[in-house]
């Protein structure tokens, strides 16, 4: 069948259906009513199937029909939103400004597929039970592209999808394997979505390597996110036309701060170095300076790699590499303030009184030379006492002093007016040469880290607050007030933990939650606590309206101190040095209000798909790390309790489920309220907090996940 002749019998099955005489009937009925023979009936199905997959008819107990028109369903029924998938078949639909998700049952999925756009029909509610609701439309395809294994046969292949959400394997024909060999990590485009009786169909578009190569497990998540890999070429080109020192010409009207001592302070491995700092002391007054690298002095608005970085969006960390937002000629060379070459900034200068208070600033364009390139974990040490250390950077240890003082000062008043810190531990995963896991640790913030955390804080706030007060369109860096219910939901589990809490149901303020945390500090509940609080809180996100941070309890705040690697920050840049060179007028103006909507919705949704796959890397390590220790016995904490088991995360930050299945020794019933098993015939209960010894027994590396048994005490 060509596609002439596909388009004229879709035209007639689709005309078929919706004739006001058409009752809704199973495909081998319509086949008999339009006298098709048995052995000539593939056609049809495959029609049917192409029709569904377009929206235009679905099946209703196995019967099809036309698809109704919104106009035929009341229209406070109708939504609209993502579908995600679920591996058993069934699925939920996120709609955009609501908090629950809407559930569909497998019959009632119009086989749409993971993150299609579809249109839904809310069915009747039942008391106590979640929404439910029926796909009437599939709107659009969020997914282009599959990775998987492929498999292969004499005259045609499948990719087995490595994401567990897409449910069905995707069927490449001869024509388009490319060669692939069978066992081979690809990337598959998909051409058409399937339906009830035919799987999606796709080409080979990329051959990653094979499964077992060091690497390609990390790749094949990247690739699966749609991550993109290689810069284009005019984006390389332009970056390789920039000259790889600062040339003269560049030094006009800018700050010559090049006899300054600018210090970076990074991790080991960092290669990006974005931010600098200079501090002095001139009787109670600290001089505090924070250099940013100058990218927009290269990355022009509007260019090729502008452009890029603004489809990147951010750059991407994962657990074997890093993706930059910029080509590495920029990110780990010109832009980077590498030790002892000249590099063009943008520095908030910081004049700071005894109490910690700022008393005036000036953002200015600038030229520095940085003295030294520190770690972290050099500067602990030297604030630690380590004599080597010390010794090595004798003409740095007043600054890194004075850096220490200052940096407590900020965090006292941070913590004064409410700022609250959930200080979690990250994972570090230490890989081998062959990209398998060794080691995991967790990294605790030190005295180092607080030190660059607490100076970027405050040149964010400080950049924030001159251009919200200046009412100059802006980027901001917006953290809403928590949702009252959700909220309610954990005050009420904390109260019943006998730990006080002032309010009830009220909206709640952050110094009330940083009194909470006080509260339970060095609690074996302590990191539970902080988990649920923090789960009960919105995600920040990039705004073009200053309306604050309640995480940092500031009114004003903002990206301004990474533009290497973040998108809102080189366009903040842009904006700032418009308005210093005094090009800031009505036409200006006007421009940045019609882009900065698109550049803050962009940036926050790349950010969310960075944290993703960056978190969905780390959890592959991690199980691949279990698969090696399955049968040792390790101390845990009870991290998460459900119907289905308790979650208990290790010392390494590993966490696995012991499921109520294994739990042999009583019938457990999960008490929601208290967040507990109770066992019902010998009352043994477990809580959030509790520490328990458990065994690995398994590992399953197609969802990443690690079961536990508990070790009876």
């Amino acid at each position: 069948m060509n596609k002439k002749q596909l388009k004229n019998r879709k035209k007639l099955i689709l005309e078929f259906v919706s004739h006001k005489d058409y009752h809704p009937m199973r495909a081998k009925d319509i086949a008999m009513l339009l006298q098709i023979p048995k052995g000539k009936r593939q056609d049809l199905f495959y029609v049917l199937d192409e029709l569904e997959a377009e929206g235009k008819i679905c099946v209703r107990k196995g019967k099809y029909e036309k698809v109704r028109a919104s106009v035929e369903v009341k229209e406070e029924q109708l939504l609209e939103g993502t579908f995600i998938a679920n591996s058993r078949g069934f699925g939920f639909v996120e709609v955009e400004g609501q908090e629950e998700d809407v559930f569909i049952q497998e019959e009632d999925t119009m086989y749409a597929f993971h993150q299609d756009r579809v249109q839904i029909r809310l069915k009747p509610e039942k008391n106590g039970s979640r929404r439910e609701g029926v796909v009437v439309q599939i709107l659009g395809h969020g997914i282009t592209e599959v990775v998987g294994t492929f498999e292969k046969s004499q005259n045609y292949g499948f990719v087995i999808p490595d994401n567990a959400k897409v449910q069905s394997d995707i069927f490449i024909p001869k024509e388009h394997t490319q060669g692939a060999a069978d066992g081979a990590k690809v990337v598959a485009k998909i051409t058409t979505y399937g339906g009830k009786n035919k799987n999606p169909e796709g080409r080979i578009q990329e051959i990653l390597g094979e499964s077992g190569q060091p690497g390609i497990d990390v790749l094949s998540i990247a690739r699966s996110y749609e991550l993109p890999m290689d810069f284009p070429v005019k984006a390389m080109n332009q970056a390789e036309r920039i000259p790889d020192g600062v040339i003269e010409g560049d030094f006009q009207g800018r700050m010559d701060l090049r006899d300054w001592t600018v210090v970076t302070i990074d991790g080991e491995d960092a290669k990006d170095l974005d931010d600098g700092i200079s501090l002095t002391k001139e009787g109670n007054i600290y001089h505090l300076g924070v250099h940013i690298a100058d990218v927009s002095n290269y990355v022009q608005a509007g260019s090729a790699l502008d452009r890029e970085a603004l489809k990147r969006g951010t750059s991407v960390y994962l657990v074997d590499r890093v993706i930059p937002m910029l080509p590495p000629r920029l990110s780990n060379g010109i832009c980077s303030l590498n030790q002892g070459v000249d590099r063009l900034t943008l520095s908030c200068l910081m004049d700071i009184d005894s109490s910690g208070k700022m008393i005036s600033h000036t953002i200015a364009e600038t030229v520095i030379c940085v003295n030294r390139r520190m770690t972290y974990t050099a500067v602990k040490g030297i604030l630690e006492g380590d004599k080597e250390l010390r010794r090595e950077y004798q003409e740095l240890v007043p600054l890194f002093h004075h850096m220490k003082d200052l940096s407590a000062l900020l965090r006292k008043n941070r913590t004064r007016r409410g700022s609250i810190d959930f200080d979690f531990p990250e994972s570090k995963v230490y890989l081998d040469e062959m990209g398998r896991p060794v080691e995991i640790r967790a990294c605790e913030q030190n005295v180092a880290t607080r030190i660059i955390e607490d100076f970027m804080l405050l040149a964010n706030e400080t950049v924030a607050k001159e251009y919200c007060e200046r009412e100059i369109p802006f980027v901001y860096r917006t953290h809403e007030n928590p949702d009252p219910d959700k909220m309610e939901k954990v005050l009420t589990f904390i109260r019943n933990q006998q730990i006080p809490v002032r309010k009830s149901h009220e909206e709640i303020t952050p110094l009330e939650i940083q009194e909470i945390l006080h509260s339970i500090e060095g609690e074996p509940a302590e990191p539970l606590i902080s988990r649920l609080l923090l789960r009960s809180m919105k995600q920040a996100r990039y705004t073009t309206g200053c309306s604050g941070h309640f995480g940092l309890a500031a009114k004003h705040y903002c990206h301004f101190t990474s533009p290497i690697r973040r998108y809102p920050d080189l366009q903040i840049h842009r904006i700032i040095k418009d308005t210093i060179r005094g090009r800031m007028n009505d036409e200006k103006k006007m421009f940045y209000a019609h882009i900065l909507e698109d550049v803050s919705l962009k940036s926050s949704m790349l950010e969310r798909r960075a944290e993703e796959v960056e978190r969905e890397t780390v959890k592959l390590k991690k199980a691949e790390y279990m698969e090696q220790n399955i049968g040792r016995q390790y101390q845990g904490v009870i991290s998460g309790v459900t119907g289905w088991g308790l979650y208990v995360e290790l010392p390494n930050t590993v966490e696995g489920l012991v499921r109520v299945s294994s739990m042999m020794d009583d019938y457990y019933e999960f008490d929601e309220q208290n967040y507990c098993l109770r066992g019902q015939d010998f009352g043994k209960t477990y809580h959030l907090g509790d520490t328990v010894r458990i065994q690995v027994i398994g590992v399953d590396m197609n969802t990443k996940s690690i079961d536990f048994c508990i070790i009876p005490s």
